[in-house]
């Protein structure tokens, strides 16, 4: 699994008209499918009255094969959502949707014209995207005491770490997150600053 992948940073609208139809691409950030969701029903309130809106997202990593989906939302099999779909796939971008309503012009444009349609605005689109690194991070748990919380703190700073909570008893319990190369170095230095008292676990 990647240590880190691209995806989209801001929101990207491609307006086309093609033989007398208008496609609107709306490619953006999609955590999960639920997300996708949202943005779609939000998209159809916009843009209401199209006569299709094909979709399709990768919910997840790059090559992530399940958390993916496509709509081809009434046009022909295979027209719309899996040329898109296919697009967002080649883009090497993570967690990425894209929405092309279409409203027609009265001229059709079979199939071959449709994929091409349907693909054009992404085309165009993903090389413009701004987009942002994703670090993917692995749990963790450190326990330590209340007079080494401050040289703890300092290391997970120098590795990248995230800390998700803290819990103050007798000690200090920590959650956390840390980049998967930074493993062995945090518990290398941890084991420094306390003559290998303090010792990282990882899920």
């Amino acid at each position: 699994m990647s240590e880190s992948y691209l995806i989209p940073a801001a929101e990207l609208l491609i307006e086309e008209e093609i033989k007398n139809s208008r496609f609107i691409s709306c490619i953006f950030h999609c955590q999960s499918a639920i997300a996708f969701k949202c943005v779609l029903t939000n998209l159809k309130a916009e843009y209401p009255g199209a006569n299709h809106y094909c979709y399709a997202f990768v919910a997840g990593a790059p090559d992530d094969s399940i958390n993916i989906g496509s709509s081809d939302d009434g046009e022909p099999s295979g027209s719309a959502g899996r040329p898109m779909l296919a697009s967002l796939q080649g883009s090497n971008i993570g967690e990425i949707g894209a929405v092309v309503i279409r409203y027609f012009g009265g001229t059709k444009l079979g199939v071959g014209g449709l994929v091409r349609a349907y693909s054009s605005g992404l085309k165009k689109g993903l090389p413009q995207l701004e987009t942002q690194l994703k670090q993917i991070r692995y749990p963790g748990f450190l326990v330590c005491g209340y007079h080494q919380l401050k040289d703890v703190e300092h290391l997970f700073s120098l590795f990248d770490v995230v800390i998700e909570d803290k819990a103050f008893t007798e000690q200090i319990s920590i959650q956390f997150a840390i980049p998967k190369r930074f493993k062995k170095d945090l518990n290398q230095e941890l084991a420094t600053i306390s003559q290998g008292l303090l010792v990282a676990v990882y899920e």
